[in-house]
């Protein structure tokens, strides 16, 4: 991923000096577990342990340098570490341990630290939408569907159902973290022929991660879930920026994204305040979903294993947590700093001569005793011409000589406080969301 969308805390879990380190520990954790079971003597271990290496970027050019000769990296991350420790206690190293056992543990050891970051940040999205909806509860707009006036709502109704939304993605992430919380040290097909499964359960215990049944690789739905997650996050973002996007449109301006001091909309046009950050996350979440495609790929691999996996996931498993993780973290501040203009949204709403109300009159009308088809065409009919001739649909629907409607009952029809009076049952279902997260 490039810079311009990585985040520092995320970025620093995927570097190779992350990487190498990793692995590192899941080889020295592989040797001091030997030393639990007996194999290899504990000052030996100990000697491991203490001469490790710290991974640097001097680390990482040797393991390159060395790689340009085995091809292949873990080899020659294997020789490299051997080297520094020395023997005979480094030929302790990768003792009874296949590539996959290292890199797939590792791997499973980034790809938690990296949820527990989305996590967080989809708790505070989450917390920031509960805010600002509980703050617009009573703030009536249209609603609207096709593009089209439908009914009043209110835009803290929208704010909660965004809230609730962004927790089922918080939800998601917490699986997803459980579903790749996992290791696996158990030989070249997974049936432990070279290595002691308490070696696995050792080092995966001190990892925190669970040990599971696996072929020479970790089940790769587990990847795929994880990226699924992620993706769904994007698509969860893409929907709030869309809809801020159409709020922000000039014949609309009933909301805003944050425009800093000193900002500037546009190269030529001074009076422009374009919806950017908006814009920009509906682009990157079209990004997020093509890695969710790549990584359902990754689920069949040939046998116990082949690495057709492999080169996809060095590119969509850093680059799906970085976006993810950019994405809710950009969306957090515009819903921090949303512009929220409730008289827009109040004129926008008469904007309609009244038609909002269709719904209410219709029903009143059959209440009354009008056959449906017939109370629809009356009320359609009047709604037409409100739209052609720009006149109040009231005034219209009292005009018209096919209906004896008394005054009250328009009155309730077209009451805003009727139509709403409802509309905060969503917020019973925003109660304690905030404080959910991993367990």
């Amino acid at each position: 991923m490039i810079q311009r969308y990585s985040m520092p805390e995320m970025a620093a879990l995927w570097t190779d000096e992350a990487r190498l380190a990793r692995w590192l520990e899941v080889e020295v954790l592989a040797v001091e577990g030997w030393a639990i079971v007996g194999v290899v003597p504990e000052a030996d271990a100990r000697a491991v342990r203490e001469r490790a290496p710290v991974i640097t970027a001097q680390t990482v050019t040797a393991v390159a340098e060395r790689e340009a000769v085995t091809d292949h990296d873990v080899a020659a991350f294997v020789d490299v570490v051997q080297e520094a420790i020395r023997p005979p206690e480094g030929n302790w190293v990768h003792y009874g341990l296949t590539s996959s056992d290292v890199v797939d543990t590792a791997l499973c050891t980034t790809l938690v630290a990296a949820a527990d970051l989305l996590v967080d940040a989809a708790t505070a999205l989450v917390a920031a939408l509960k805010r600002r909806a509980l703050e617009f509860r009573g703030t009536a707009m249209v609603g609207r569907t096709h593009g089209v006036h439908a009914e009043p709502t209110t835009f803290g109704a929208k704010l909660a159902l965004w809230c609730l939304h962004a927790d089922r993605d918080r939800r998601r992430l917490v699986a997803a973290r459980e579903a790749v919380r996992v290791g696996k040290l158990s030989g070249a097909v997974g049936t432990y022929s070279n290595i002691d499964p308490r070696v696995e359960a050792h080092v995966c215990a001190r990892l925190g991660l669970r040990a599971v049944p696996a072929t020479q690789v970790v089940a790769r739905d587990r990847h795929a879930e994880y990226l699924w997650a992620c993706a769904a996050v994007g698509a969860g973002i893409e929907q709030f920026a869309t809809e801020v996007r159409h709020l922000q449109r000039t014949e609309v301006r009933e909301v805003a994204e944050p425009f800093r001091a000193g900002q500037k909309g546009s190269s030529a046009m001074p009076h422009k305040r374009n919806p950017i950050t908006c814009e920009r996350l509906s682009g990157l979440a079209r990004v997020l979903r093509g890695y969710l495609g790549a990584g359902l790929e990754d689920v069949a691999l040939w046998h116990e294993r082949d690495i057709s996996h492999s080169s996809v996931e060095r590119v969509v498993l850093p680059d799906a947590s970085l976006l993810a993780y950019y994405l809710l973290r950009r969306m957090t501040a515009v819903v921090d700093g949303l512009q929220v203009d409730a008289r827009r949204m109040a004129e926008n709403l008469e904007l309609s001569h009244g038609l909002v109300f269709s719904q209410p009159v219709l029903l009143a009308l059959v209440a009354a005793g009008m056959p449906r088809d017939t109370a629809y065409r009356v009320v359609q009919r009047n709604a037409m011409a409100a739209w052609e001739q720009g006149k109040d649909f009231r005034t219209l629907l009292e005009c018209d000589p096919d209906l004896t409607t008394p005054a009250q009952v328009l009155d309730e029809a077209f009451d805003l406080s009727r139509a709403l009076r409802h509309a905060g049952r969503v917020f019973e279902h925003l109660e304690g969301v905030e404080a959910e997260g991993i367990d």
